[in-house]
């Protein structure tokens, strides 16, 4: 939880014992949980609100799509992963070459100048 172990835990235990007594703490403690209800409430709201507010459109947008970690993970990364683990795209050995001795490549000579095309640049 959080990245929390049993020993942090307890210290946290013993600490809030220090801090708001055994008469107060249940009361603290069922103070905490309201509070985070309300704040999954109003987040879980606010998506709503969100996403009814794009439209139709985006029925599936993910608010976490956002972070920069997960939005490069599933616009880049998903593709190239896909590609990479899809057995049925396997490369199969080339049946022609690339150039076949009927194509015609153009040689320049010692010293000429290649051809320059001033609408491609």
């Amino acid at each position: 939880m959080f990245g929390l172990g049993w020993a942090e835990i307890g210290a946290l235990i013993v600490l809030a014992l220090l801090v708001f007594g055994p008469e107060k703490l249940p009361q603290a403690a069922a103070q905490a949980g309201k509070t985070l209800r309300n704040l999954r409430r109003m987040a879980n709201n606010a998506r709503d609100d969100l996403r009814a507010g794009l439209g139709p459109e985006f029925q599936n947008f993910d608010p976490a799509d956002l972070n920069p970690r997960n939005f490069v993970r599933k616009h880049l990364l998903d593709d190239i992963e896909e590609d990479w683990n899809d057995k049925s795209k396997e490369l199969e050995p080339a049946t022609t070459a690339p150039y076949t001795s009927d194509s015609v490549v153009d040689e320049l000579g010692h010293g000429e100048v290649p051809p320059y095309d001033s609408e491609a640049t």
